[in-house]
């Protein structure tokens, strides 16, 4: 025994020996900031033609393995920065030789200034670079409003949009910045202190680690800081006050030194200003009951378990809220080996909202039934957030990376609404006067464990994932309903209280193991198994008219429900890599079973299992240094939620209940992108192509039953004008998306200019009263921006986009519907003055082609006019008109598989309010 104890250990040293090889950080010698994309050639000494090169890493390090024994010269050049030549010599181990720092070129940094406002954009591998100083900005401009003139680039209250995907995560210096909070850095982090905005998507950290791309890429923006500018004290702080009690205050306080970096931000208003993403899944289901749409829910697990919801984000709530937040956010470098990022953030929001809808469904036996419905809800949510991220380099050869995020939320809602089911001829079917009361509490927690190892060999190397999510929920419900039904003149009363609890956990893990192949190959083998467990319990309990108490114990209603999804993956990929071509591609085999345990009303158990082959490949190609395609083609799998699941009845609108299906299978779907990119930095030109497309099999989807007439479905007794949807699988689910951007400079105008031009495709199949409906959805866009590059003191951007849509459905062609929506603006800030300060903000929107009373032009204007003073112009007093032409509307348009929606949100008004800001600009 002792024998194999000391082979195994021999063996154990043997393979995670340290191999000889030359590291290091590169740094700016004033601020002791690291550099990134620094060129480091390492060269022999005695042979200049024996020569190795690479660049420095967002955290500006820089590794060459493999390294035979002897002596080099290593040349470090940095565009800005005198370059260095430094003697090593490498024996048998690793060479560390700690911080490098560089000395910045007085003249050369003139230099690069001179001719940097003429580069805009450059395309560097597979990460698109603008140059912060190309786009003039005012000097109050945040990076938000820098974004916004930077070609491909879009900021909305929908979100930060690059090359028309959503931007998922910003990181200031290659750090994460309030966590996944992309709002968060964007509106508060100022234009001035902007170098580059470096857009990328960013693998998963196993994959970064092995250099195989898992899938999990996330759309990436990182912020790098002016050198000088990462090291002080800024920020701004506000208060203001306006008529009918419209109040704000505010402000963020930056301190950054170096690696060091401290963010504080808060905010206070009654102005609709919601600075931050409402991670915020509960406030959103606890609604009136409106009947919602769509089949989809689980989504985002891809290959794994369903039923927890990791994801809570769901941007900003429509209505008026009156918010209070604050948050925290610290990155560090505490010592050579170990740096820390964290962020708190909490908020609170008192939320009101009323809406009015039109909803046309879509049917075969009786066309043109209508829905439309009238409610209010109030609801007041707290949400605290936090994350944290540790990286720990054991030695040369280990790290470890732990990755806890903790999410706790509570939501209170009161909602009141009234609709009206009507036939095509007006003749009105039913009506319901509902009343829904709801309280909600939960949390969630996750936590990521990454071990990396590499080996003496070149290429070889070890990683170790572990993930381990929680998610719990806890609420009860109030419902008291009226439904009218006109046809058989009765009337039906629903007096009940509900508590419903839900708990789910995932455990998963990944091995991945990579051995070279030649000099460019890579072999990456994996395994993935994965666990996720689901219950959930709901009763609902009648008003007892003996006792005036809720104790009738309503079974139709009530269920106890048990979810297991067991998944294991494994696989094989390749990867080929040399200056021009990189690309890999990959098999994964993965079983899966699922089962399903109904202990209440009726016991009954579902048990199923899925075989799939995973193939995966991702191509790259660099034509030269600013053009390059990038093809990625993907499978996945997707596991139905424990909510799809559970066959309990959800009647907070009693006119559209909606219930689960045990019988649910996972659905299988290809996905294809191609994006081209080329820039011209002489010329100060980008081109972007994005070519995207997918298909599903066994398409999670709705299947609707709308009742003609008094019924029985699924046992579920169903009167006249009611309708019932349930989730099944269908094929054919498919969607296309092109998207070509063009950027280029009006020289004549001083101005850049930006033209995108896009097309949707989206089929979407549903059951509708047991026919089959394919709804087409197709949309045409164009879109145009238009920014000044002229100075500081007149900053205006232009942008028009014109949307298009088509809807085609295979049932009912009544249904069928085009529809046309454009929106322009025109946002100034002008200092026309010795400080004064005129800004305005303009807006129009017009729809046609929806409901009558929705088709409008809306025009929103707001303007302000401040005045700066005491020394560098610290201090604004500023007026504020808010929508002065009083015509502020909120009115969006909704397409399913099963229904065309038009609805309508109450806005704020016309308002006025003086404000006073004062900025921080203490800078080392």
């Amino acid at each position: 025994m002792k024998r194999w104890i000391a082979l195994l250990c021999l063996i154990y040293n043997t393979g995670f020996a340290q191999q000889p090889g030359i590291s290091g950080v590169v740094a700016d010698s004033t601020d002791n900031t690291s550099l990134i994309g620094v060129t480091v050639l390492l060269q022999q000494l005695n042979d200049s033609t024996k020569q190795k090169g690479t660049v420095t890493d967002i955290d500006g390090k820089f590794t060459f393995n493999a390294i035979p024994a002897g002596r080099y010269i290593l040349k470090i050049s940095y565009i800005g920065y005198t370059p260095r030549r430094i003697r090593v010599r490498v024996d048998s181990d690793v060479v560390d030789l700690g911080q490098i720092k560089m000395n910045q070129s007085a003249t050369t940094l003139k230099s690069i200034e001179i001719k940097g406002t003429s580069i805009q954009v450059e395309q560097k591998g597979d990460t698109i670079q603008y140059n912060a100083n190309a786009f003039k900005t005012n000097r109050d401009a945040t990076a938000e409003d820098l974004i916004g003139k930077m070609p491909g680039m879009t900021s909305d209250n929908t979100g930060v949009k690059a090359q028309g995907e959503a931007v998922q995560q910003i990181l200031v210096d290659g750090k994460q910045f309030f966590g996944d909070d992309a709002t968060l850095a964007l509106k508060n982090l100022p234009a001035e202190i902007i170098d580059k905005i470096e857009v990328f998507d960013r693998m998963s950290e196993q994959s970064q680690f092995t250099g195989f791309d898992d899938g999990q890429t996330r759309k990436t923006v990182n912020i790098v800081t002016k050198k000088g500018k990462n090291n002080g004290q800024f920020g701004r702080v506000y208060a203001g006050a306006g008529e009918d009690g419209r109040y704000t205050a505010g402000g963020n306080i930056n301190a950054f030194k170096g690696d060091r970096k401290l963010s504080l931000v808060g905010l206070s208003n009654n102005i609709n200003q919601q600075n931050f993403s409402n991670e915020d899944l509960l406030g959103v289901t606890s609604s009136s009951g409106s009947p919602q749409g769509g089949g989809r829910g689980g989504r985002g697990q891809r290959g794994g378990g369903g039923g927890s919801s990791n994801n809570f984000s769901v941007g900003q709530q429509n209505g008026i809220s009156t918010t209070h937040s604050v948050g925290l956010n610290y990155s560090d470098k505490w010592n050579a080996k170990t740096e820390v990022t964290g962020s708190y953030f909490f908020n609170q929001a008192d939320n009101e909202q009323i809406t009015n809808l039109n909803r046309m469904y879509i049917t075969q036996q009786d066309s043109g039934l209508v829905y439309d419905e009238r409610s209010r809800t109030n609801s007041t949510n707290y949400n605290h957030r936090l994350n944290f991220r540790l990286e720990y380099t054991i030695d040369t050869a280990n790290s470890i990376v732990v990755t806890p995020k903790f999410s706790f939320q509570k939501n209170d809602s009161k909602a009141n609404l009234k609709g009206d089911y009507s036939s095509a001829s007006s003749a009105l079917e039913s009506k319901i006067t509902n009343t829904n009361n709801a309280n909600n509490e939960g949390f969630v927690f996750s936590n990521s464990v990454l071990f990396r190892h590499r080996f003496k060999k070149r290429g070889r190397s070890l990683s170790w994932n572990v993930n381990t999510d929680v998610n719990n929920r806890d609420g009860n419900s109030y419902l008291y309903s009226l439904n009218e039904y006109e046809s058989s003149g009765e009337s039906s009363i629903i007096d009940q209280q509900s508590d419903q609890y839900t708990n789910s956990y995932t455990l998963s893990s990944t091995l991945a193991y990579t051995e070279p192949i030649g000099k460019r190959g890579q072999l990456q083998f994996n395994y993935t198994p994965s666990l996720t467990k689901s219950t959930t319990d709901k009763n609902t309990y009648n008003l007892a008219s003996e006792t005036g108490r809720y104790t009738e114990l309503d079974t139709l209603l009530t269920n106890a429900f048990e979810n297991k999804y067991i998944s294991n993956r494994g696989g094989v990929s390749y990867r080929f890599n040399n200056k021009k071509l990189n690309f890999n591609t990959g098999l994964n085999f993965q079983h899966a079973s699922l089962s399903s345990d109904q202990e209440f009303p009726v016991a009954f158990e579902v048990n199923r299992s899925f075989q799939n082959v995973l193939p995966q490949a991702t191509f790259n190609y660099r034509f030269t240094q600013s053009e390059n395609v990038r093809v990625m083609y993907r499978t996945s799998t997707n596991a139905p939620s424990i909510s799809q699941l559970q066959n309990v009845i959800d009647n907070r609108n009693p006119l559209f209940l909606k219930t689960g299906n045990p019988d649910l299978s996972q659905d299988y779907s290809h996905n294809l992108t191609i994006r081209y990119g080329k820039t011209d930095p002489k010329a100060s030109t980008s081109l972007l192509f994005l070519l995207s497309g997918s298909l599903t099999k066994d398409y999670i989807t709705n299947a609707s039953y709308i009742a003609v007439k008094d019924t029985v479905v699924n046992d579920i007794a169903l009167t006249r004008g009611t309708q019932l949807s349930y989730p099944i699988n269908i094929s054919g689910y498919s969607t296309l998306r092109t998207l070509v951007t063009y950027g280029l400079p009006v020289a004549f105008l001083k101005s850049n200019m930006n033209l995108n031009t896009g097309f949707t495709y989206n089929r979407t199949p549903a059951m509708i009263n047991s026919s089959k409906n394919l709804a087409n959805n197709y949309g045409i866009s164009q879109g145009l921006v238009l920014s000044s590059n002229i100075s500081e003191k007149i900053d205006f951007t232009l942008s028009y986009t014109a949307n298009y849509t088509i809807v085609k459905n295979t049932l009912q062609k009544q249904s069928d519907n085009n529809y046309f929506s454009h929106t322009s603006s025109l946002r100034l800030n002008w200092i026309f003055w010795k400080g004064f300060v005129f800004t305005s903000n303009l807006n129009n929107t017009l729809y046609k082609g929806l409901s009558a009373e929705y088709d409008q032009s809306i025009w929103f204007w707001n303007a302000g006019l401040g005045y700066k003073f005491l020394k560098d112009d610290a201090l604004e007093v500023k007026v504020n008109a808010f929508d002065i032409l009083n015509q502020n509307n909120s009115i969006s348009r909704d397409v399913t598989e099963t229904y065309i929606e038009d609805r309508q949100t109450n806005v704020l008004t016309r308002y006025f309010m003086l404000t006073l800001t004062y900025t921080i600009r203490n800078f080392k």
